[in-house]
């Protein structure tokens, strides 16, 4: 350590959390408590701090009931029963913040207790519901899940806009419960800019980390558990040109790549492009879902304004939702719908989010609207502009589709979202809008995207809005602060077991970072960068990331110095200019500011860390070792 180099290694978490499990389960089974004198842990897998378990054991086998009781009556309870078991360890979720929560676990041999369990404190800029409008007997004991698209933290709020769940890492992209209860999300390790997280986690609600899915093309955006308990879930080929136009089916227990579609395999990538394509990221996929019905999956490309169908087997194209303006007539003629029915009210959809397959067939998704048009010259203001939640109904033999359904254009530019955001089904005429990247300056939609704007300036406003609409009534509405990528509405407790115990596992693997061809022939000093620099390396078990400042423009690469070879790593400095930030979590306020992920597999042996900065070597006096 010095003072112009920053260096840390830590445990990856899923270690820290396998630790903290073995001391707490260690302690239990020797004092074996019984329920009167429990062992309750608050936080007991570190990244949730409105948990806590409660651990007991009984003679016989019973049943355990915990009810969560709510501050103001009753009817805020959230009580679940567990399995029976003679070794009991309860999860308890949904603690208030900032007070004790009265927990009750009853058994069914007519043993109760009530404890008084503390929270402990929320970060402080947590963003916080500005309002909401429902009820009890409409949204009950559910949870609002909101997931991050900037610093801010993923977080669940119940009917009154209080904070009830919360994790203290930045999580990435979609929330889904898997079949067997637990959710399954981003990581919230970096990987590669703007927003690749390292893969895809398994954790409980209460924040155990099951498994982490590391996976070589990295991962962003979305993921759909398959019948057999495979993943899809949404990638990109490094070695290629292109991103975010790749999907890969992980094997659920191996986290192995069973296979990949390649979207340049069944679409042109210069036709039909949004206002935010460019060569690099042409298709932007931010959502799939797969259709067992039909063996097929839908795609929404945010770059080309299309919602995509193509065959789960064979990768054929099915057909195209979207403006057809600047496609081959041809593949207009074979892939796109004709509007019928009120067509006057019709419109496509544009730069979409969260593309939803119907029980009936029909197709859902988020129109973001940005641009609201395939030539420059007919473009939208933003402030001019609106996003809606949209349902289609298509006839794939006529080639036909009516709008059968929409909210949000009649809210203009106050529920106008130039990115992210979703829709959900619940049943027919029951559906959830979740615009979350609303932004306005001085009152006005902005004309930029919120991951870019700074919250802390008085002129700016970032909030989400989160609707739920029940036969075109609103029954429920929360505004909350910051830009949200999607919403998720979930029961805290799901299934009758107790919580499952054991190693957390990370599986899978990343690719190994690419090196450059040539180390640069510079001078090498013995001596650190200058603090201007700002190096910093932190480093865990399976790779480092590199940190530093760098004017634009110039020469900069990372060297390991091993024993048997050197490798340098290649840090572009060139200013890069981004048209899509699903998640600003890995953004710095300064673009010379750069950070670099690499994998230590490939890496043998001992290495020095230096750094090239133009004309010269410089040392680090960090070594690691693999």
């Amino acid at each position: 350590m010095s003072e112009k180099v920053a260096y840390t290694c830590e445990d990856h978490l899923i270690t820290q959390q396998n630790r903290k499990e073995k001391a707490f389960l260690t302690a239990f089974e020797a004092e074996k408590p019984c329920l009167d004198n429990a062992h309750i842990v608050v936080n007991p897998y570190i990244i949730n701090p409105l948990s806590a378990l409660i651990l007991f054991k009984t003679d016989k086998k019973v049943t355990a009931t915990v009810t969560v009781h709510g501050k103001r009556n009753s009817r805020e309870d959230i009580t679940h029963t567990f399995a029976e078991s003679t070794s009991h360890v309860i999860p308890v979720l949904c603690l208030y913040e900032g007070i004790e929560t009265k927990v009750t676990v009853a058994l069914s041999d007519g043993q109760s207790k009530t404890f008084q369990i503390q929270s402990e404190e929320l970060p402080k800029d947590v963003c916080r519901c500005k309002n909401i409008l429902t009820s009890m007997d409409y949204f009950g004991t559910n949870i609002m899940f909101l997931t991050p698209a900037g610093k801010n933290l993923p977080t669940g709020y119940d009917y009154k806009g209080d904070i009830r769940w919360l994790l203290t890492v930045n999580t990435m992209f979609d929330i889904k419960r898997l079949a067997n209860g637990n959710i399954m999300t981003g990581s919230s390790r970096f990987c590669r800019m703007p927003y690749n997280a390292t893969g895809l986690v398994e954790l409980s609600l209460i924040g155990k980390i099951y498994k982490e899915y590391r996976m070589p093309g990295n991962y962003h955006h979305d993921h759909w558990e398959m019948e057999d308990g495979n993943i899809l879930a949404l990638t990109q080929d490094f070695r290629n040109s292109t991103v975010e136009d790749m999907i890969a089916l992980l094997d659920r227990e191996t986290g192995e790549v069973l296979r990949t579609w390649d979207f340049k395999d069944f679409l042109p990538q210069n036709v039909g492009g949004s206002g935010s394509q460019d060569a690099h990221d042409w298709f932007h996929n931010n959502a799939l879902w797969y259709n067992k019905k039909n063996n097929s999956i839908t795609l929404s490309g945010r770059h080309q304004d299309a919602v995509v169908n193509i065959d789960y087997d064979t990768s054929k194209l099915n057909w195209i939702i979207g403006d057809p303006e600047g496609w081959p007539q041809e593949m207009v003629d074979k892939y796109f719908f004709t509007p019928v029915g009120d067509v006057e009210n019709f419109d496509w959809q544009y730069e979409q989010h969260a593309c939803v397959v119907c029980p009936d067939g029909d197709i859902m998704c988020f129109d973001n609207g940005q641009y609201r048009a395939k030539v420059k010259e007919k473009y939208i203001k933003n402030r001019d502009n609106f996003s809606r939640g949209v349902r289609y109904r298509i006839d794939t033999d006529k080639m036909e589709i009516e709008q059968v359904w929409q909210y949000g254009k009649e809210l203009g530019q106050q529920f106008f979202s130039p990115y992210i955001s979703n829709v959900e089904y619940y049943d027919e005429g029951h559906y959830m809008i979740h615009s979350g990247g609303i932004s306005a300056v001085d009152g006005y939609a902005s004309d930029g995207l919120g991951a870019f704007m700074d919250p802390k300036d008085p002129s700016v406003e970032l909030h989400s809005t989160t609707v739920e609409e029940k036969d075109g009534v609103v029954l429920y509405k929360m505004d909350v602060e910051g830009n949200f990528y999607r919403g998720e509405k979930l029961s805290p407790y799901h299934g009758g077991e107790n919580l499952v115990l054991g190693e957390g596992r990370l599986v899978g693997n990343l690719d190994e970072t690419p090196t450059f061809d040539t180390i640069p022939d510079v001078e090498e000093v013995n001596e650190l960068p200058s603090s201007e620099r700002q190096i910093a390396i932190e480093e865990d078990e399976d790779r480092f990331v590199f940190h530093g400042m760098f004017e634009h423009g110039s020469l900069a690469m990372v060297v390991l110095a091993g024993e048997k070879e050197n490798r340098g790593y290649y840090l572009n400095t060139a200013a890069v200019s981004h048209l899509a930030m699903c998640s600003g979590a890995f953004l710095e306020k300064d673009d010379r500011q750069l950070k670099m992920n690499i994998s230590k597999i490939g890496l043998s042996g001992k290495y020095e860390i230096k750094v090239i900065y133009n004309d010269k070597m410089y040392q680090t006096g960090i070594t690691i070792y693999c």
